[in-house]
């Protein structure tokens, strides 16, 4: 067994005491001379045609600097991959939210007031809301000039609201049905969810006396912000630059460009740095939000529960806008997970983005995959009682196993699904008797870590520091503690030798930044390959100062040892005669998945009262088949926090839109969960060698997150017969149910 200094251990932030203690800078704290405030006014229609403005009020308020409508920005677009969303409205408006002008003045409260002297007129046009009602013939057209947007995948053979379509699957579904015995079909819906981060999207934009532009920005993919605003301006990517600061919470919504481009325009006409934060109401009613959806589910399967056929069908309510959706699909990839972690030899799996008048959606913590686990996990249940199985036997028959075809047709390694699966069930009592009106709910899933580019570099200095260089902006998921435990295992030092330095966007051609639990993959992957790279130069140039034996030299902490007679010598020493630093590069390039997977095996148990419909969760046990646990604090924070963001989507997160308009635009109407609604809590981890990052590491950020609420929604089921079918599941709901005989 081998022994790691760093590796497996717990180890406190690097930046946690100082995040703590205020000390931490993030976009909002910063000042730069001349700093002026911008803000957008927003349309209170969703859906209407702008017929006039009027700003020259807001021109006259003293200290005010600029002012800009759609007319002054007019064809210019940007997205993450669809370049669909305008800086400001032109000529309509699609959302409430929509920003519709905006000003810069030398404080917040006059570009306020500036703001309410714009005068608007519109003219309100039929709006759609529901992706289903977008997709009706008499349905207005959103976008009628979609196929003219940079970054559009593919060409629509007929303009219609669904902009994007992906499919998946295997075999042949008709065959299958035809074999299949018994034929269940459901459909069930979910509720947009907010990723909830404290810190609000925030950015600061100069451009500076050479002409670049400076931006620093609350995002967590820096480089692909730099593409893509350099497409939008119609500026070299080499004039932009995208500085390092701290993010305040992520959960997968710091990817979008969001402000910047208008601060931009500010910055251009005033001469002068703008900063522009959103409000939280701003973030509910304009944000990107994790995507409300219709998931249909067709499924054979034969009388001993061998599932032969599945078909779906999964309807994202894009929302007005897709360019809050990054490449390359312009969709989520969840949608692909209808099929389960199941042997399914039919399958056909589709994914279908609907533009309609509300607030864009955008990516949250393993996009798309909630809104599908939901829905597939559910419908396992219903499968087996229709067949008169338990719901486990129905999961245990049909897992995978290794060498089988996931239903894409895949063939991971190393598959731990079963083994995950029993462990769940047996750390949570999954099989004890119940008292009454309490029940138990189980589903799985499972999520193969992301590929990706990254860069790293290590330096040893003559005074002995190690310094690591990393070109990723962290959103508080523990990656710069991450690489110092590595690096400091590689050099058998602790990990407080380690210094860890953040690159702007100068610093390397292209990171992929965070997100799809790659980061452990791709970064962690660099930084060790750097300081290799590293100990080998300076081993190397040991022997040459030294005339040692290289083939019996290795570097352990601050020497340089002869591992044949044990002489040892300081670097720092050598490095001084040599008169300068080693430097070790390290550069990783995963275009595609893993080819293994992290399955996910989840128990929830509640106890719902039948006479009001009130569910109280009582415990929630979930098993990871985990690789190399590198960091088991930050392991584990990762878990929990998945956790209880995937109780407040089963429970009570819900960003309500009526009549396109988000009512709960506050955190007293949005409801996440606080420390009362937290359960007891039970982790099981299954470590293993096959994970694809250093050491075996898999990731872990996303693969908690999918089967929380059906694991939920099938226990109340298992309490009191009701099948709740859409998120969140609420008292009214589950009364609703009985009432209706769902599930009986």
């Amino acid at each position: 067994m081998v022994t790691h200094k760093n590796i497996g251990r717990s180890t406190p932030r690097l930046e946690g005491e100082s995040k703590v203690t205020g000390g931490e800078q993030y976009t909002a704290d910063l000042v730069l001379p001349g700093t002026l405030w911008g803000r957008a006014l927003r349309s209170p229609f969703p859906h209407a045609r702008i017929t006039r403005i009027d700003a020259s009020g807001a021109q006259q308020v003293p200290g005010v600097m600029a002012v800009l409508t759609g007319a002054d920005l007019r064809g210019v677009r940007y997205g993450r991959r669809l370049y669909d969303v305008p800086v400001l409205a032109e000529d309509k408006v699609r959302f409430v939210g929509e920003r519709v002008a905006a000003v810069a003045a030398v404080d917040r409260d006059t570009a306020e007031e500036a703001l309410l002297r714009i005068e608007v007129e519109y003219e309100e046009l039929p709006a759609v809301y529901d992706p289903l009602d977008a997709l009706e013939p008499d349905a207005p057209i959103l976008h009628p000039d979609v196929n003219s947007y940079t970054g559009l995948p593919r060409l629509l053979d007929t303009v219609t609201n669904a902009f994007v379509r992906d499919t998946w699957g295997k075999g042949n579904v008709a065959e299958g049905f035809a074999q299949a015995d018994v034929i269940v079909e459901g459909t069930f819906t979910v509720a947009r969810q907010h990723q909830a981060y404290l810190e609000s999207h925030t950015c600061l934009v100069w451009i500076d006396e050479t002409g670049r532009v400076q931006v620093w920005a609350s995002s967590k993919v820096p480089y692909a912000i730099k593409q893509q605003l350099s497409a939008a301006w119609g500026l070299p990517e080499a004039r932009i630059r995208i500085n390092p600061v701290s993010i305040g919470g992520d959960f997968g919504g710091k990817g979008s460009p969001m402000d910047i481009p208008l601060a931009y325009y500010l910055a251009d006409r005033t001469g002068r740095p703008v900063k522009m934060v959103m409000d939280y109401i701003e973030e509910f009613t304009a944000g990107n939000p994790r995507h409300a959806a219709v998931i249909q589910l067709k499924t054979g399967v034969m009388r001993d529960g061998t599932m032969v056929a599945q078909e779906s069908h999964v309807y994202f309510n894009s929302g007005a806008y897709g360019g809050f959706k990054p490449a390359p699909g312009v969709n989520l990839g969840g949608s692909s997970k209808a099929g389960g972690p199941y042997r399914i030899p039919h399958v056909h799996l589709e994914g279908i983005q609907v533009y309609t008048n509300t607030v864009p959606g955008g990516f949250m913590r393993a996009p798309g995959e909630p809104q599908t686990v939901f829905a597939s996990e559910s419908h396992m249940d219903e499968i087996a009682r229709r067949l008169g199985m338990d719901p486990l036997d129905l999961r245990m028959k049909n897992i995978l196993e290794e060498g089988d075809e996931n239903p894409l047709g895949t063939v991971y390694e190393n598959i731990r699904a079963k083994e995950t699966l029993e462990a769940a069930v047996t750390v949570s009592g999954y099989r004890n008797s119940k008292a009454p009106n309490v029940g138990r709910g189980v589903a799985v899933s499972d999520r193969p870590t992301a590929g990706g580019e990254s860069h790293a570099s290590v330096t040893l200095n003559p005074d002995g520091s190690v310094v690591v260089h990393t070109a990723i902006f962290e959103p508080g998921t523990g990656t710069y503690t991450l690489l110092r435990q590595i690096v400091g295992e590689e050099f058998n030092l602790p990990v407080d030798a380690i210094d860890v330095q953040v690159w702007d966007t100068d610093g390397v051609p292209f990171d992929t930044g965070v997100g799809g639990s790659r980061v452990t993959r791709v970064a962690g992957l660099a930084a060790q390959q750097a300081a290799r790279a590293a100990s080998n130069e300076l081993i190397s140039i040991g022997a040459d100062l030294l005339g040692w034996p290289e083939e019996h030299m290795s570097m352990q902490g601050l020497q340089i040892v002869r591992q044949d007679n044990g002489d040892q010598q300081p670097w720092s020493e050598l490095l001084l005669r040599l008169g300068r630093p080693i430097v070790g590069d390290g550069h990783v390039r995963e275009p595609v998945p893993a080819p293994v997977s992290s399955f996910t095996a989840q128990v929830a148990e509640v106890k719902v009262d039948p006479e009001t419909g009130e569910v109280e969760l009582l415990r929630f046990t979930t098993a990871h088949d985990a690789g190399k646990v590198l960091n088991p604090v930050d392991h584990q924070g990762q878990i929990d926090g998945a956790i209880i963001q995937g109780i407040g989507y089963a429970l009570s997160e819900e960003l309500v839109v009526d009549e396109g308009r988000v009512t709960t635009s506050t955190f007293g109407e949005y409801k996440i969960p606080s420390i009362k609604d937290i359960p007891e809590l039970l982790t099981v981890v299954l470590e293993s060698d096959a994970g694809p990052g250093p050491y075996n590491a898999k990731g872990i950020g996303e693969s908690p997150c999918g089967a929380v609420a059906p694991a939920i929604a099938n226990a109340v089921r298992d309490a009191v017969g009701a099948r709740v079918r859409s998120l969140p599941i609420t008292s009214e709901k589950v009364l609703q149910a009985l009432v209706d005989g769902e599930g009986s």
